[in-house]
């Protein structure tokens, strides 16, 4: 056995299969252009390496420091931000909302009927700080997930009132005022549905804390980690690193739609989505996932206590129940079988009903295929990078789980 196997008790031979599988089904086949894949283990780096090119047009292979859209991975982040102001005593988890928003008060709940035909009742509880943290709250995405149009009544007054975490230039205030006046989808805490709650969870950080949320991400996560690379807005300096984003057109080929020179990334946002509006590289996820598997920490600096930590990836779904049992709508960054929810997580409740590997994990992704996960049972990080949409388009979580999984060998 090899030093570094010793180390982290992970075969180096058998994760190689890694590259293997990626190169011969996806990078030779065409089907993404390259990506990234970070693998440590008990704190050491294990394996990390690129693939294929980060930008098709200019040629331009993967590189250590690409720099990725993570859309929604942004949102464990987001969720992170806001639990270091519920340690320190601001909100708790069944406080509702509009303690701090005062226009989340009359909240009405939708009951049938569409425009001014529609029917509601009024919300049997406010919506709640742990509602807003676990996609319970009602909110929905107005439609605008992608390869989904407008599927329901409440999402054309979304639509109506222009209401948007992307492209928008609304203060948080005034984002969260809107989303104040539409019904909500269903009752607060009796159902889950993704959604735009991890942007009120951004903009919440924003109004409690009194600092923008962009500097509150900058002061209280990013520097302290060491999170260098990761912002709202590729700087001009760091354009050259920026990925490509392709999209799977109908004939199976890449096709451009975000071309890293131009994107709406390399400028800065009006509105600072913690939804979705986070760019970075690998060595930054990895280091923000190091800190949740060390319980908080990561080099001496402390962002949440382990307690905070384990508290947000328990199951917070009603009666223990899974995604199959409780999610609305089609779209969701996982799976749903055996697959619990926490504060800004889902995590493997049982191997049998998802049939992947890793009992215990927590994890998200993003809509451009980017992935990660946590699995604090085997003291194991994992950060997958590339830019493909939309995320369901290839199970890349099961496939490098068998991989990663198979490779333990202590």
């Amino acid at each position: 056995m090899d030093a570094q196997s010793q180390w982290t008790g992970l075969d180096a031979k058998r994760l190689e299969r890694i590259g293997d599988h990626l190169e011969r089904n996806y990078i030779q086949k065409g089907k993404i252009a390259g990506c990234q894949v970070s693998v440590a283990r008990h704190g050491h780096l294990a394996y990390f390496k690129n693939f294929g090119m980060m930008d098709l047009e200019r040629a331009k292979p993967t590189q250590d420091d690409t720099i990725y859209r993570i859309y929604s991975m942004t949102k464990p982040i987001t969720s992170v931000a806001l639990m270091t102001l519920y340690e320190q005593g601001y909100f708790q988890l069944n406080d509702p909302v509009s303690r701090f928003v005062p226009s989340w008060k009359e909240h009405r709940v939708w009951s049938s009927g569409e425009g001014d035909m529609m029917q509601t009742e009024p919300a049997h509880r406010p919506v709640s700080f742990r509602d807003v943290l676990s996609h319970m709250a009602g909110l929905t995405y107005g439609g605008g997930l992608p390869g989904v149009g407008i599927q329901h009544p409440i999402d054309r007054i979304y639509r109506e009132l222009k209401v948007r975490s992307v492209g928008g230039a609304d203060t948080m205030q005034q984002f969260m005022d809107k989303l104040g006046q539409v019904p909500l989808r269903y009752q607060p805490g009796t159902a889950w549905m993704y959604s735009l709650a991890t942007d009120v969870c951004g903009a919440l950080v924003e109004i409690i804390s009194g600092k923008p949320f962009a500097q509150y991400l900058q002061e209280t996560i990013f520097e302290p980690l060491g999170m260098t690379d990761t912002a709202f807005q590729v700087a001009p300096e760091k354009v050259e690193r920026f990925a490509a984003n392709y999209q799977r057109g109908p004939d199976k080929k890449l096709k451009l739609i975000d071309d890293p020179q131009t994107s709406d990334f390399t400028k800065e946002p009006g509105f600072k989505s913690g939804g979705g509006g986070l760019t970075g590289t690998s060595a930054d996820y990895m280091r923000f996932c190091e800190m949740l598997r060390r319980g908080g920490e990561l080099d001496g600096h402390r962002v949440l206590g382990p307690r905070t930590i384990e508290l947000m990836h328990m199951n917070h779904l009603p009666d223990d129940k899974d995604l199959t049992q409780t999610a609305l709508g089609s779209f969701s960054e996982t799976a749903n079988e055996g697959v619990g929810f926490g504060l800004g997580f889902a995590s493997t409740k049982g191997q049998v009903q998802t049939g992947t590997l890793g009992a215990g994990d927590y994890y998200w992704g993003g809509a451009a295929s980017t992935i990660f996960w946590v699995d604090p049972k085997e003291d194991l990080s994992v950060v997958f990078m590339t830019q493909l949409m939309p995320s369901g388009t290839f199970n890349f979580r099961g496939q490098l789980k068998s991989i990663v999984y198979s490779s333990i060998i202590d």
